[in-house]
């Protein structure tokens, strides 16, 4: 069995996270809960869903099923566009946790900033309350510049624990892991192999996988690893699990990392996902 928890991360709040997580997105129905729990029993501790992945019941169910005690697995969901006014985000993370079926949520982010709504500000500040009623342990947010990081911090004098980002050797964010380094907010990593096309073709991504005996994944997400990004791979193969769990056992070197980190490229996102102008309610 592998064994995320070789290392872990205190956040800005005190609170842990193991340094790899598991996406649960599209896992659902009786597939994605049998999904989750092989994650879960491969040693997976960190569950990362949301209410707009339409999945949450799944993850709850998954987690009950598995015996593991509750207090060993972090759980982290996020809050939609459409719930951004103060008393709708309060009454949403109430939902997550009636559909979870937990008392409390280990981490819940704001998934999208969404600025021509202009109210992320109010889902932040109902965060910070929940996080004081003991609704939710850690708190942060997905997808926020620069700019609307510093706009909430502000406005309320709390930083996000994390801000989870799109990461991948295509598009490496140097300039926002600077300014999260500088204002003590964890890295998070969706899409950490990057998609449509992956990097795994790439020679620094082939070349260092054969040097070390590895698979072209383990390579991506080791690279994660040492930049400090907590990835969140989503796989429904119980193999494919294993193996992105198990890359602590090997070191890229610093020629390796500047290799695949000079992947990156200005237009190296998915789709057309920039925070400033994409929204997702």
């Amino acid at each position: 069995m592998a064994d995320s928890t070789m290392t872990t991360y205190t956040l800005n709040d005190q609170t842990t996270l193991p340094a790899i997580g598991f996406g649960t997105y599209p896992l659902k129905g009786d597939e994605g809960i049998s999904a989750i729990g092989s994650a879960l029993d491969i040693g997976y501790r960190l569950l990362d869903t949301a209410v707009n992945y339409g999945n949450e019941y799944e993850v709850g169910e998954a987690l009950r099923r598995s015996g593991i005690p509750r207090d060993e697995v972090q759980v982290a969901s996020k809050l939609p566009g459409r719930h951004h006014a103060y008393d709708d985000a309060v009454a949403s993370v109430h939902g997550s946790l009636e559909r979870l079926g937990l008392d409390y949520v280990d981490l819940h982010l704001i998934h999208w900033p969404n600025p021509s709504v202009g109210r992320f500000g109010e889902a932040w500040r109902a965060l910070v309350d929940l996080r004081e009623q003991g609704l939710v342990r850690s708190i942060g947010v997905s997808n926020f510049t620069e700019g609307f990081l510093e706009r909430i911090i502000a406005e309320t004098g709390v930083t996000p624990a994390v801000n989870q980002v799109e990461l991948h050797p295509y598009f490496a964010q140097q300039e926002l892991r600077a300014v999260h380094e500088r204002l003590g907010i964890r890295t998070e990593a969706w899409s950490p192999m990057g998609k449509n096309p992956t990097p795994f073709h790439e020679a620094p991504v082939a070349d260092a996988a054969e040097r070390h005996g590895v698979t072209v994944g383990q390579v991506v997400l080791r690279w994660h690893v040492q930049l400090g990004s907590l990835p969140i791979p989503k796989s429904g193969s119980p193999e494919r699990q294993r193996q992105n769990l198990d890359v602590f056992g090997f070191e890229l070197t610093e020629d390796e990392m500047a290799a695949i980190s000079g992947l990156t490229r200005p237009d190296g996102r998915r789709f057309d996902a920039d925070p400033e102008t994409y929204e997702e309610m």
